[in-house]
């Protein structure tokens, strides 16, 4: 006789979503794999260990798979029940990157925070915090007339705080996956469109002014309107990234083989990794990766689908409009559609907090489909 907790047991298997895991666990090795590939190079030159990336790109992954089943099977809901804490926590951090001897500084920006030997990207953190706190406010207002001062208040400003202080470390990549997260969630809530159509001139006020500040983003913009506008400077790695896309072929130099990791492409195995993996397996295998990243979106636009509740509606879309974004922002940039970001592609680039974070989004979302 079959009891009803078996029965509950076989339900959970029924529903747990295998080829979202599976998928994540495949985009996780080949990161893994490629970056200790593309930064040997970099990491003997620079701390005199090859395996100086590598291991720290797989202590993150490990903390990150451990961590992954907690969040599977821990209610998203009580996560939403405290996401303004979690938000609060993560302003906090933002500013506590420009405390000298807290904060670190590197290639000039201030984005990490050390303690004892422990570093971390507070921002990737907060990416999760604003999905938890946009999620929270548009579930209560779900049943609510939405007026534009009101969600200007409670919704937008919280969020523009946290962004400005990301633009500030500076780091304007970051800052659009935040803004096209906010967006994502709120109008995935039901907003009434012409509130994207009032907020539109002053997002793209704020981008100019962001970019005008700051002259090295006037030079990559420049670079990316003229390839030829300054070959040995701003337009350098844009033009090496090319060239080592181009490289690959159809089908690729073969692992090992790409020439773009000694040094041609600076720091290759952040947000340029793409043009290596391209170099070494060629067309074919980058759209391959490209097959795989869509597909695992996919799904986590069907768990929003199918969420069980509004709130798991938008926390899954959420999450999926992050992963999308950053995808998206990444794969432009690296082919010259877009002026290069510095947003890492999601499980391959260099950066263990961006790994965390995706791997605990993953959980999540495999909680809310366990619940459907």
């Amino acid at each position: 006789m079959v009891t009803k907790t078996q029965q509950a047991k076989k339900r959970n298997i029924a529903k747990f979503d295998y080829w979202l895991l599976l998928s994540t666990l495949i985009l996780t090795a080949v990161g893994i794999v490629v970056i200790y590939d593309a930064s040997i190079v970099t990491a003997f030159r620079d701390f005199g260990d090859k395996l100086y990336f590598f291991k720290n790109q797989l202590a993150w992954a490990t903390l990150g798979l451990i961590a992954l089943p907690f969040f599977v099977f821990f209610d998203y809901h009580k996560l939403i029940k405290y996401s303004h804490v979690f938000l609060i926590g993560a302003i906090v951090l933002l500013i506590t990157v420009f405390i000298p001897h807290l904060g670190t500084e590197i290639l000039g920006a201030k984005r990490w925070l050390t303690i004892s030997n422990f570093t971390f990207q507070p921002s990737e953190f907060t990416k999760l915090a604003i999905i938890f706190y946009a999620t929270s406010i548009m579930s209560k207002l779900h049943n609510f007339k939405i007026r534009i001062l009101d969600a200007a208040i409670v919704y937008f400003l919280p969020i523009s705080l946290a962004t400005i202080l990301v633009i500030l470390q500076p780091d304007l990549g970051t800052a659009l996956i935040f803004i096209a997260i906010t967006f994502v969630i709120y109008f995935a809530g039901n907003a009434p469109i012409w509130h994207f159509l009032l907020t539109l001139p002053i997002f793209i006020i704020g981008v100019i002014s962001a970019i005008l500040i700051k002259p090295y983003r006037m030079e990559r913009l420049k670079a990316f309107l003229d390839p030829n506008y300054d070959p040995l400077g701003a337009s350098y790695q844009i033009n090496q990234i090319i060239i080592a896309l181009s490289s690959g072929g159809v089908f690729g130099v073969g692992l090992g083989g790409a020439k773009s990791k000694f040094e041609f492409v600076p720091e290759i195995h952040n947000d340029a990794i793409f043009a290596l993996i391209v170099e070494e397996i060629g067309f074919i295998g980058g759209v391959i990766l490209i097959g795989v990243f869509l597909f695992l979106i996919t799904r986590a636009i069907k768990i929003a689908k199918d969420a069980p509740d509004f709130t798991g509606k938008l926390l899954a879309i959420g999450i999926a409009g992050l992963l999308a974004s950053q995808s998206l922002l990444n794969l432009a940039s690296v082919v010259a559609l877009i002026p290069l970001t510095g947003i890492p592609l999601p499980f391959i680039s260099y950066g263990g907090s961006s790994l965390f974070v995706t791997l605990l989004s993953i959980g999540i979302l495999l909680n809310i489909k366990k619940q459907s």
